[in-house]
């Protein structure tokens, strides 16, 4: 998930950085602090291709405008973006979320998991590699605990947080009560209830607009989307 790096590019560059200051950053004045130019570019390729750094993208905003204002929320907002972005990692949710709270979640499993789902995508030691950095993906977003033995552990959702995973739902088209029991709010395993809860504190905090009058939701995200980009969302939510 590269969480570490994330922290560094964010704090070494403005919220209104483009593209090419974030490029600047990481290969030019080495804000991750790599030892050659060609680890720079690579560490550039696998950032961006994780978190886009394209403030074009509607996601990388949303994640940049939440960033700086819980680094408690950190973890979960880079494992959201992450997910959305890579079908590989994103396929593990159902296994992770499968597993009860403390319960040892053996790297073989998930190598199993992965060969069930992946038959002819990995060798003998890509299977292993990719199972680890999964494992560690979600260990770094507070959902496993553990190094050499993992175990399942409850998230610590916070407003930014729920914030995140609610604008993804909002981009697939979703609207009111939907919004709250999408694939990205079932990564919590919050209740119904205290989902209400937290987006009643990030509307507090004037991270989105939520309205819930006699059981009748309405979730709102101003100026999180350009109109041509609410345009394309509506438009979407006419087949979801």
């Amino acid at each position: 998930m590269m969480l570490d790096d994330l922290r560094l590019l964010l704090a070494h560059t403005p919220p209104q950085a483009t593209r090419a200051d974030y490029v600047s950053a990481v290969v030019e004045s080495n804000v991750l602090g790599k030892p050659t130019r060609k680890a720079r570019e690579l560490a550039l390729r696998h950032i961006a291709t994780l978190y886009s750094l394209d403030p074009a993208n509607p996601i990388f905003r949303a994640l940049r405008r939440l960033w700086p204002l819980d680094e408690a929320a950190q973890p979960l907002l880079a494992l959201t973006v992450a997910l959305a972005r890579d079908p590989l990692l994103r396929g593990t949710q159902s296994f992770i979320l499968g597993q009860v709270a403390g319960a040892v979640v053996p790297r073989e499993a998930m190598e199993a998991f992965l060969l069930a789902t992946h038959p002819d995508r990995f060798s003998p030691a890509s299977l292993k590699s990719f199972a680890q950095n999964v494992s560690g993906t979600w260990t770094a977003a507070g959902l496993l605990h553990g190094k050499a033995r993992k175990t399942r552990a409850v998230v610590q959702p916070r407003p930014e947080s729920v914030t995140l995973l609610l604008f993804l739902g909002y981009l697939e088209g979703r609207t009111g009560q939907r919004l709250f029991s999408s694939d990205w709010t079932n990564l919590l395993g919050s209740s119904p209830d205290e989902l209400e809860t937290l987006a009643t504190s990030a509307s507090h905090r004037g991270l989105l607009v939520f309205m819930n009058a006699g059981g009748v939701k309405e979730v709102r995200f101003p100026d999180y989307l350009t109109p041509e980009e609410e345009q394309i969302r509506q438009e979407v939510s006419h087949v979801v």
